[in-house]
């Protein structure tokens, strides 16, 4: 199969086909044949035989051979290249060797004979694959010409526009830019104008800009938008005598103040054996997005939904997302049920999951059923406080298994016209907020086992959400650094969860807790999707998956569509295990994509918010310690700046990287990681990213 590939591809150069095309051109119209073709296509790929743009492959007759590896360019100018399938470490570019080459492209590299640092050192000799087609930026004009001046300081050069090639962009507007075209690295790029975002500075500028930069797809297709409103909304008699009737029951939703769709729901009732009955009621997307659909393709390339401060971009079109998927108050929505008997001890003693139609009752925010809770007073009062009561058990039953329960901090922003932030505050988590994570926690447990733990000689695809252990060397780096700041953590320990916890616990409250969670974190494995369960380290899950929000993610969409096929026994398999892995890479891929421009979106209000606070004093925490300043996040707002070396002239500071600390070689003053220091905000640059501090004593 490999050779009968390979041999087509290289008499085929040019054409780009899907799957079931090439297996017309082999002859291939046998299932097995056909699934060993598209399990042969993908390792491929993965060997950069081929290359891959959606379902289409071609021949890769740039890599044949060549030291080719995905460019990243730092803030100070210079990249690394990260090598494809070669066993090599990052190849260092010095800013001078980096050629035509933009921040994310796909790259041929040819190694120097000697390299001076840890990593070998290139230049980039040829530009394989642009990593981006389009750039965000400000457009301004210079004399009688104009330039772009990207978003992202990666990328390094500014971008010449000819005045033929503005199509109506003035100067100050933020505009895509695109057919970017740059040969000579002693000239400046040049590219047109695609789209006017608007005026550089207007929310919504800056909210698209913002999804252009990371490549997120922020406008539906006519198609989509059309299918939409083409599907047939009302429940018929037929649909709902084939579910389970739950509209007469007590269900309701919990979620944030701003939420706009709700996609889960809670119930609760005490059964005659004095066992409880919870429901965990999820809006059954899978009914109304079907797959291969329009609508399905466009969410399965956006992956999930992405929160900005103020706004969303969702992965369902609105009529869905908000509409009739969303589960509000008083409206017969259609469902998804998880109904798990659990003892009085917290034991799942028997469990449904079952297609069904509920009807909520009342749609909380976290602090109205906080106030409910705490007063014992108000809708569903009983109801609220049994469930709160409850989670509080099996959060407690899940830590003494080893759960390590993270918190990381958010920041709540009160916007004003046009999205400026007038203040910022700290996010409370509330009983409230983990009375209905425990039960989502238990709904993703639940569905994970059934369908992993299934006795079938070949176990079913299905997608879960796995997490590794943690690295030896992170987790001893790890020890170290609490160890500095007067905590201890064994990393030795047979049972390190219950370290963690332990530890997590310990600095609750205290003004290093932030810091402490992040590092943490940092020094776990990241969580992705897999076909492959190896289960969840963090939470101490032998099976886990994603179920419970099939509006904002797709790989619970794929779990619901899989489950409902396994439940219903519809014959053969629905996804194939490759299919799922692709699935599963690429929407590990947008999850990443969004964490990283929700960030951004977080760090670039908090800037705009200090912009009108320059020349006054906070109280942070060193963040980080580096060879060039101390990053310091501050204690109110989690806004994190920089005080620069240069700017610290009291002494000449000497960069001590194992103890994460900067030493003063004549007053031997030490600033260390997790310090707790006082600064004046001295510069805010929105251009740049970066907010400036001092030290004051």
């Amino acid at each position: 199969m490999k050779k009968k590939i390979k041999a087509f591809f290289k008499n085929n150069s040019g054409k780009s086909l899907k799957a079931n095309e090439i297996a017309k051109y082999l002859g291939i119209d046998d299932d097995y044949e056909y699934a060993a073709l598209k399990a042969m296509l993908h390792d491929l790929t993965e060997e950069n035989f081929l290359s891959r743009i959606g379902k289409r492959f071609r021949y890769n007759s740039k890599a044949n051979g060549k030291l080719i590896g995905t460019l990243s360019i730092t803030e100070g100018g210079y990249g690394f290249v990260l090598m494809k399938n070669s066993g090599m470490k990052d190849v260092f570019i010095a800013a001078k060797n980096l050629g035509t080459a933009f921040n994310g492209d796909e790259v041929e590299v040819s190694l120097f004979a000697k390299s001076k640092g840890k990593n070998a050192e290139g230049q980039i000799i040829n530009v394989l694959k642009r990593g981006r087609e389009e750039i965000v930026g400000t457009l301004e004009k210079s004399n009688s010409f104009y330039f772009l001046k990207p978003d992202e300081p990666e990328i390094h050069r500014d971008i010449y526009v000819s005045k033929v090639n503005l199509k109506g962009a003035k100067n100050g507007d933020k505009v895509v830019l695109g057919e970017i075209k740059w040969d000579n690295p002693q000239l400046n790029p040049e590219g047109k104008v695609k789209e006017i975002l608007g005026k550089a500075g207007s929310y919504d500028a800056e909210i698209s800009s913002l999804a252009r930069e990371f490549n997120l797809p922020y406008v539906f297709s006519r198609g989509a938008l059309k299918e939409a409103e083409e599907i047939d909304f009302q429940l018929t008699s037929e649909e709902l005598n084939n579910r389970l009737d739950l509209r007469d029951k007590i269900i309701f939703t919990i979620d944030p103040e701003d939420a706009k769709d709700f996609d889960d729901a809670v119930s609760v009732e005490i059964l005659p054996n004095g066992n409880y009955l919870i429901g965990i009621h999820i809006a059954d997307v899978s009914h109304y997005v079907k797959d291969e659909s329009i609508i399905d393709q466009e969410a399965y390339l956006r992956g999930n939904s992405v929160y900005f401060v103020g706004k969303v971009i969702p992965m369902l079109p609105e009529k869905l997302s908000n509409g009739v998927c969303s589960l509000v108050p008083f409206e017969d929505r259609l469902t998804y049920s998880v109904l798990a008997e659990l003892t009085p001890l917290g034991k799942v003693e028997n469990y449904q999951i079952k297609k069904s139609v509920i009807n909520s009752k009342r749609r909380f925010s976290y602090d109205q059923a906080q106030e409910i809770i705490d007063n014992k007073y108000g809708d569903f009062w009983e109801e609220l406080t049994l469930l709160n009561k409850i989670a509080i058990m099996l959060r407690k039953k899940r830590m003494s298994k080893g759960s390590i329960n993270f918190i990381t901090p958010e920041v709540r922003f009160v916007l004003g016209e046009n999205g400026v932030p007038i203040s910022i505050e700290k996010k409370e988590v509330k009983e409230s907020h983990m009375l209905i994570e425990e039960f989502m926690l238990l709904a993703n447990q639940i569905v994970a086992k059934h369908v992993g733990s299934s006795r079938k000689k070949e176990p079913l695809p299905f997608v879960y959400r796995i997490h590794d252990l943690p690295d030896e060397q992170k987790i001893s780096e790890f020890a170290s650094f609490v160890k500095s700041l007067g905590y201890s953590f064994d990393p030795h320990s047979a049972n390190k969860s219950k370290q963690f916890q332990k530890l997590l616990d310990s600095v609750k409250g205290t003004e290093e807790e932030t810091l402490i969670n992040e590092i943490a974190i940092r020094s776990m494995a990241k969580a992705i999707y897999s076909p492959d369960n190896i289960g969840h380290y963090g939470l101490g899950f032998k099976y886990y998956s994603h179920f419970t929000s099939p509006i904002r993610r797709y790989p619970d969409l794929i779990a619901h569509r899989l489950l409902f096929h396994y439940i219903e026994n519809s014959g053969t398999n629905f996804y194939t295990y490759h299919e799922l892995e692709e699935m599963c890479e690429h929407t590990s891929a947008t999850e990443r994509s969004a964490v990283s421009a929700e960030r951004l979106s977080v760090k670039l209000k908090q800037a705009e918010f200090l912009q009108n606070h320059v020349g006054e004093d906070f109280h942070g925490v060193i963040s980080g310690i580096t060879n060039f300043g101390i990053f310091v996040e501050l204690t109110q707002s989690l806004a994190e700046g920089l005080v620069r070396l240069k700017d610290m002239e009291d002494d000449y500071y000497i960069y001590d990287e194992k103890k994460y600390s900067l030493v003063g070689r004549r007053n031997h003053k030490v600033y260390r990681l997790g310090d707790k220091i006082n600064v004046r905000l001295i510069r805010v640059d929105l251009e740049k990213r970066e907010i400036d501090f001092f030290i004051i004593d």
